[in-house]
């Protein structure tokens, strides 16, 4: 029965018709839109054919629509069922490099026949093995119930053919083969569409297929607008040839994925090479985020003068002009309707384009004129020379895709860049080159610190204090014409640019434009302020500390007169402290000169006839007393007003707040 449906489906599938490719839209996100339209004759199903590695997003996204009023009944497909799967399920499966022996000795009690010189011995299968040789190796042996009920041993060297002769076990080794040979096999996967009579049939669906690729040519004349040329490159990966279809590019990229676990997963390793002459690479400029209202990059540049550099004399007479270059552009039919679709920016192309399966095309897209001002652009300052560059404005009314971009300047090629997604009347500024005319040094330099602002908290003082730091940059314009330079200075976190305004701002970069005369240097001074607060409690601060505080042009009237009182408290407690440590040194010497007298008393004693020196030491010693008792009492009352003082300091202090 099984037999039966099969050949029944692989005949109407052979019957079936091709839908042929009409549409195909591509995108930047992996995945092209694909529609095939066609009439199949009546009562034939419609097919089409897809790789494998499609049918996970076909099955995600085909829709099938009968324009001409038909209805669809059912889609059907091969079912991708593992082979190891389909293998289980048979009794008898060929291993790799198996002996027949061993294939025979799987299926054990099946009946086969066996051609042996001539002659044809038929039996059942009892065993297949692996018999060593005497002289090494090993014979393939069958052993053989014969109908007479005799065992026979058959070697395998001596048969010309083996059958097994039930169909079913036949049949599944016939299945396994097959099941086998489609595992290593590449073959593609039908879809029939089966409709109750189909008039105009359409499908739609979404595949994996190469992201097509834009690139440009930028020309920069010397004088009139710049021109800018588009191409569109596109690859038929499809497996397919594309005649006379409808072919559209999507700037943009909506979100589609997959989820792949089957597949080996590479990682890309990265390379390592000796330090050698590279050619200079591509920079991408970000876009700005904030722009000066006064002017823009190139109308706004500055004029700075440079001191005591003097510029070098121009030559009196001008060289005669050359002659206008040429354009180079393509002599190219640009048929485009564009159309903006919320995120998305189509270019559909307006006539039909045909692609040989495994051919790419090129077709141009845009070519028209395009605001570009040439500039300077300086932002690496480990290279003393700045880039050659230009800011686009795209006043194409289109959205560019982004892409390498060739200019080509004076009738030549100028140098290359790579330019983002650029919307309809955005700005975007690219680089191609270095330009050796022009020369950069960069200075460092930190000014003195200015308390800025004072606050106090419950006996901690809050401060600000400004520092400014001046990044000074010296250009110097060898070149006989008149330059324009853009300068790009890094946003630093906690700095802030006090002067000059930028004329732009990025995300990580501050713009700065300075013209620059023939032959002049130039200098920008780019003045920036770094705000460090600090925190300190005021009961460790000395009162010639607190007096730089009170002090300062920033604090308010109110904290200045709290912190003049508790000032004048710390000079009154540290006036006390001293008398202290002035008293407890004069003690210190009273007892160390008593304990003198009392060890020449000690000695006098000994001796007749010294009672007179013995007295005038006993007075000393009751001197002494005297003043070490009047010492201890004035201690005593200084170490009780230092109490009282540090105690109305620490209040005070506790109360501090402005």
């Amino acid at each position: 029965m099984r037999k039966i449906l099969a050949a029944v489906a692989a005949i109407a599938t052979a019957n079936a018709a091709d839908l042929p490719v009409t549409k195909v839209i591509v995108y930047k996100n992996g995945v092209a839109y694909f529609e095939r339209a066609g009439s199949p004759p009546a009562g034939q199903p419609a097919r089409m054919e897809f790789k494998a590695s499609e049918m996970d997003d076909v099955l995600k996204s085909l829709v099938v629509e009968d324009t001409g009023g038909g209805k669809v009944r059912s889609l059907r497909y091969e079912m991708n069922e593992p082979a190891n799967k389909r293998l289980a399920e048979l009794s008898v499966v060929p291993a790799p490099n198996q002996p027949l022996a061993l294939l025979l000795d799987q299926i054990r009690g099946a009946k086969a026949e066996f051609l042996v010189g001539g002659q044809r011995v038929s039996g059942t299968i009892v065993s297949g093995r692996l018999a060593p040789l005497p002289n090494q190796g090993q014979r393939q042996e069958v052993t053989l119930m014969l109908e007479s009920g005799d065992l026979k041993v058959l070697d395998l060297e001596t048969v010309a053919s083996v059958r097994l002769t039930d169909p079913r076990l036949q049949q599944q080794l016939a299945d396994a083969l097959a099941t086998i040979a489609q595992s290593r096999s590449s073959e593609k996967k039908v879809v029939t569409i089966q409709t109750d009579g189909a008039k105009q049939l359409v499908a739609r669906y979404l595949v994996p297929a190469p992201v097509w690729k834009s690139s440009y040519r930028l020309v920069l004349p010397d004088t009139g607008a710049s021109q800018l040329e588009g191409w569109a490159i596109i690859d038929n990966a499809s497996g397919e040839d594309w005649n006379n279809i409808e072919l559209t590019v999507v700037s943009g990229k909506p979100v589609s994925f997959i989820t792949r676990l089957y597949d080996p997963k590479y990682l890309e390793r990265p390379r390592a090479e000796l330090a050698g002459a590279q050619p200079v690479a591509p920079v991408v400029y970000a876009d700005a985020l904030r722009t000066a209202p006064s002017a823009g990059l190139a109308e706004g540049a500055r004029t700075f003068n440079a001191g005591r550099m003097k510029a070098a004399a121009m030559p009196s007479a001008a060289p005669a002009p050359a002659p206008p270059a040429a354009m180079m552009t393509s002599s190219a039919v640009v048929a485009t309707e564009t159309r903006e679709t919320g995120e998305l920016f189509e270019y559909r192309f307006s006539t039909p384009v045909t692609a040989k399966k495994g051919e790419s095309t090129m077709i141009p897209f845009v070519q028209q004129p395009i605001v570009a001002r040439k500039l300077l652009i300086y932002s690496d300052r480990s290279s003393e020379n700045p880039r050659s560059a230009a800011e686009l404005t795209n006043d194409t009314g289109k959205t560019l895709d982004g892409g390498p971009l060739t200019v080509y300047q004076g009738g030549s090629y100028a140098g290359e860049a790579l330019m983002e997604t650029l919307k309809a009347g955005d700005k975007r500024l690219i680089s191609f080159a270095v330009d050796l005319g022009t020369r950069v040094t960069t200075n460092f330099e930190s000014g003195t610190e200015v308390v800025r602002e004072v606050r106090a908290t419950r006996g901690v003082l809050l401060s600000k204090t400004a520092v400014e730091r001046t990044t000074t940059y010296t250009i110097s314009n060898v070149d006989a014409r008149e330059k324009t330079l853009v300068l790009e200075h890094p946003v630093t976190p906690n700095l802030k640019v006090l002067r000059p305004k930028p004329d732009e701002t990025t995300a990580n970069q501050y713009r700065f434009a300075v013209k620059l005369a023939p032959k002049s240097p130039a200098k920008l001074a780019v003045v920036e302020e770094e705000i460090i607060e600090q925190t300190e409690g005021v009961v460790n601060l000395s009162p010639d500390t607190l007096l730089a505080y009170i002090q300062n042009k920033g604090l308010s009237a109110t904290g200045r007169r709290q912190l003049e009182v508790i000032a004048a408290r710390k000079r009154t407690i540290a006036e006390n402290d001293s008398a202290l440590r002035q008293a407890e040194t004069e003690i210190n010497e009273i007892v160390k000169d008593q304990d003198r007298i009392r060890q020449n008393l000690n000695s006098l004693n000994r001796v007749s006839g010294q009672q007179e020196m013995v007295q005038k030491y006993v007075a000393q010693l009751a001197q002494g007393d005297t003043q070490l008792a009047q010492l201890r009492d004035r201690q005593a009352e200084m170490r009780k007003k230092q109490a009282a003082m540090q105690a109305e300091l620490n209040s005070l202090i506790e109360k501090l707040e402005f």
